[in-house]
């Protein structure tokens, strides 16, 4: 429920984004360097001088060169160097020219490649949740359904999932809206269980995938909805703390946006897929498949040279950025939900 989610009001949660620019600084895969490609990301431990050894300068010409191509060009390149050759021309450069960056630092013996991944897994969120047509103001949305889709970074594959419909409390009664928008019915929500036992279940199964202890990961999301305003509602609702586990998240628009370097109108999922060259797989406004087609955007992403990282964060009700500058962390590992003193 992508585009539905932009008209819900947060007047009552304090899901008001934070007034600071860190939200306008780009991230590690959208730096600028010559020629308009993104530079390796740089650590504090980096300085300046780094950056003056002859592989860079190559990295530039090879950038200038592929600015230069034609989109026919591109896609006999891309298939001589069997790689993906879907998607609209500005993807096809930046695909070709990460492919040229990662081969020539690997190259390089004074340099070490970039780092692939920061995290282990991926783990993508969507909610879908109560709704009216017009979303007044004093509507509290609740969750409906809880999906998660898990991406084995390394292997570049979804490798599991998780689905559970979730029982509203405050307003039981699905409307007639939402039903058909999302395909969840009256039926499917009256046999769910509550919210905190949803969220138990959730945590098991992050548990059991020793995710925040043996491997590291990271919760990704379209937009920052789900995190902010859906699920910081839900936990005030149902009178348990939010979860720390989901206080930070990658928002796959930001990265997208910067990383392709297109505007954030061009970041709905149905556009992202398209300008990929992927199509839309299942049902559209399914929690579950909307978590899984979120997943091939940000497989591919990856798989284009993106290495994706938390950007966002909520703090005290609020939705703040998380700059480029900030240590790179995975989330912590589940907990058991506890209520509100």
């Amino acid at each position: 429920m992508d585009e539905h989610k932009e008209n819900i009001h947060t007047k009552d949660v304090n899901g008001k984004m934070s007034n600071t620019k860190e939200d306008e600084k780009t991230e590690p895969c959208s730096r600028i360097c010559p020629e308009g490609e993104s530079a390796p990301q740089v650590t504090p431990s980096q300085s300046s001088s780094d950056f003056s050894h002859p592989v860079y300068k190559e990295i530039s010409l090879a950038n200038g060169h592929i600015n230069r191509m034609t989109k026919d060009e591109l896609r006999i390149k891309l298939e001589a160097l069997q790689l993906d050759t879907r998607g609209v021309k500005d993807v096809m450069k930046k695909r070709l020219k990460s492919h040229y960056k990662k081969q020539k630092l690997m190259q390089s013996s004074t340099e070490s490649s970039p780092t692939d991944t920061y995290y282990d897994y991926i783990c993508v969120v969507d909610f879908e949740a109560t709704c009216e047509e017009d979303n007044p103001s004093d509507f509290h949305h609740e969750i409906i359904e809880f999906p998660m889709v898990l991406i084995n970074t390394h292997t570049l594959e979804i490798v599991d999932s998780f689905q559970e419909y979730v029982k509203p409390e405050l307003n039981p009664q699905l409307s007639d809206f939402c039903v058909k928008l999302t395909g969840i019915t009256q039926k499917m929500v009256e046999e769910a269980d509550v919210f905190p036992a949803v969220l138990q279940r959730v945590v098991d199964w992050l548990q059991e995938r020793e995710l925040g202890t043996k491997y590291k990961y990271a919760i990704l999301t379209d937009g920052a909805w789900d995190m902010s305003k859906f699920l910081n509602i839900q936990c005030r609702l149902s009178k348990i703390r939010y979860p720390q586990f989901a206080k930070k998240w990658i928002n796959i628009r930001k990265s997208y946006g910067n990383f392709y370097k297109v505007p954030r109108t061009q970041t709905k999922l149905s556009t992202m897929l398209e300008k990929l060259g992927l199509k839309y797989e299942g049902r559209p406004h399914s929690g579950l498949d909307d978590s899984k087609n979120i997943a091939r955007i940000a497989l591919r992403m990856l798989q284009d040279g993106c290495q994706l990282r938390v950007n966002e964060r909520i703090h005290a009700g609020q939705l703040l950025s998380v700059p480029s500058s900030a240590p790179v962390e995975g989330a912590p590992a589940p907990h058991s939900p506890r209520s509100r003193d």
